[in-house]
């Protein structure tokens, strides 16, 4: 989103997506640092082409970044996400898929992980159905170099399975809440661009 050139090759769009990925996992796993907040307050808000689908969502996001700072948003994330007991919005998609946390989305989500080499780093206390490391997973599976893992059948295969089913609920429920703003703005990217990627992989079909 930051390029200030047109794309000049296809891998430049892979690289492209893998990175906008790794972005959404980090403002979803825990509220910017004044380092990246200055970072996406001051990236250009214009895309390479004209009437780009993701123009506006990413000019709402860094307008939205522009008119906070980052002790409000560690407030604005620990009020939404955090807290003790139960959050206003869960991140996670057995939440969203069976209505219960740890549930059996998980278990089919880490059976594929082990299938394509992946695992929970054991010092994180998040479950693997966390959106952030679903995003981390379809990062590495768009710039792994091991092309049998990671490739375009492999991304559509786990993004159609663990994360369209439920990505648009968990971002509209968190767009809809009163104390949402950044992460509000962040929904509408996330859910434009989950839109992308959902006609890029139907068109493979």
């Amino acid at each position: 989103m930051s390029q200030s050139f047109p794309a000049s090759s296809a891998l430049d769009e892979e690289i492209a997506r893998a990175e906008l990925y790794g972005l959404l996992a980090r403002l979803w796993y825990a509220a910017p640092d004044a380092e990246l907040l200055e970072a996406v307050q001051v990236a250009p808000t214009e895309a390479p082409a004209a009437g780009a689908f993701l123009e506006e969502p990413w000019r709402t996001l860094v307008g939205a970044s522009r008119d906070t700072d980052a002790a409000a948003l560690r407030n604005e994330y620990d009020a939404l996400f955090g807290g003790i007991g139960k959050p206003e919005v869960y991140l996670f998609g057995s939440h969203y898929l069976s209505g219960f946390l740890n549930d059996k989305p998980l278990v089919h989500l880490r059976r594929d992980l082990e299938r394509i080499g992946l695992a929970r780093d054991e010092s994180m206390p998040e479950t693997e159905d966390h959106i952030a490391c679903l995003f981390e997973v379809m990062r590495y599976l768009i710039a792994g170099e091991d092309i049998e893992v990671s490739n375009l059948p492999a991304q559509q295969a786990f993004f159609s399975t663990h994360v369209q089913p439920w990505l648009p609920a968990m971002c509209d429920a968190v767009a809809q809440h009163p104390k949402a703003r950044f992460y509000a703005a962040l929904a509408g990217l996330t859910s434009a661009f989950a839109e992308v990627e959902r006609q890029g992989f139907d068109m493979l079909d």
